[in-house]
């Protein structure tokens, strides 16, 4: 059974219509900052459910909340021109560069958002498999009983977490999510083209044999769409085929708007007090 025939109007929430907001490259600080601020007042019920897709200027290596910042090489890092930050949201270490970054944000009671963590994942993915298919990609989600344990390497692309996205045995779209004072915000990352290894080059290692072995450990478990689709695949057309994919899976219209006075104010104090701070960087 495929999965459009799994959307039935009685396994659909009642229609809804969500806010887009496609933003332009920015930072690492500015993006985590947007995100959290656009959680943040939708659970103050002072900003729509949101969908928002954005990339990032320069690349930028996101660390997750609790991940050892020295697995990053600074220097390295400092020489590849990447920046830093570090995720309000769980996980290991991404590399943002030549992919599509998209956020989900709504109150905590909103129908496709509500229950456990993992039931708002799953209806999410399916709009993500969805938008996939749209671009010809045949993905799959992970197991929902897929785990990722605290030994796992400092790459977040190596292994899938419980309804990740997958194709032909590879990891093509990891996701993550936080749940805090009333908001649900889930962001995730699509890589669409270009070398998929290219944060081995900026991890903390042994030796450079060490490296050579993550490299080919990461090349032989994770893809990108062009990879998929034996073409180059622009952040507009994935954009463009995940709102299909939302629309479908999640039974919403999308209104495009801009982020309002209130979110711009928050963003610019996120920015300042958090996410640029070295000292919400170097955590642990």
């Amino acid at each position: 059974m495929t999965l459009h025939q799994l959307l039935t109007p009685d396994t659909l929430p009642s229609p809804a219509t969500w806010r887009l907001l496609i933003t332009e490259p920015a930072t690492g600080s500015w993006n985590m900052a947007v995100d959290e601020a656009i959680a943040t007042m939708s659970g103050l019920g002072k900003s729509p459910p949101t969908l928002r897709f954005y990339q990032w200027k320069p690349g930028t290596v996101s660390l997750g909340r609790h991940q050892p910042a020295d697995e990053i090489d600074r220097e390295r890092m400092r020489q590849h021109g990447y920046g830093m930050v570090r995720r309000q949201t769980g996980g290991r270490a991404i590399l943002h560069i030549d992919e599509l970054t998209y956020s989900i944000a709504g109150p905590s009671d909103e129908a496709r958002l509500s229950g456990a963590v993992l039931d708002a994942y799953s209806k999410i993915s399916t709009g993500l498999l969805l938008g996939l298919q749209r671009l010809g990609v045949s993905a799959i989600k992970a197991p929902g009983a897929t785990r990722t344990g605290t030994d796992v390497s400092p790459v977040c692309f190596e292994v899938p977490s419980a309804y990740e996205i997958c194709v032909q045995g590879k990891k093509l779209m990891g996701s993550a999510q936080s749940r805090r004072a009333g908001y649900v915000l889930q962001h995730g990352s699509l890589p669409l083209f270009g070398d998929i290894t290219r944060l081995v080059d900026v991890l903390t290692v042994v030796d450079e044999s060490q490296r050579r072995s993550l490299r080919q450990l990461l090349a032989a478990r994770a893809t990108t769409v062009s990879d998929q689709v034996q073409r180059q695949v622009t952040f507009w057309e994935a954009a463009t085929a995940l709102i299909d994919g939302f629309n479908t899976a999640l039974n919403l219209d999308f209104e495009q708007g801009d982020l309002t006075q209130d979110e711009l104010a928050l963003i610019g104090e996120l920015q300042a007090t958090k996410y640029a701070e070295s000292a919400w960087l170097e955590r642990v």
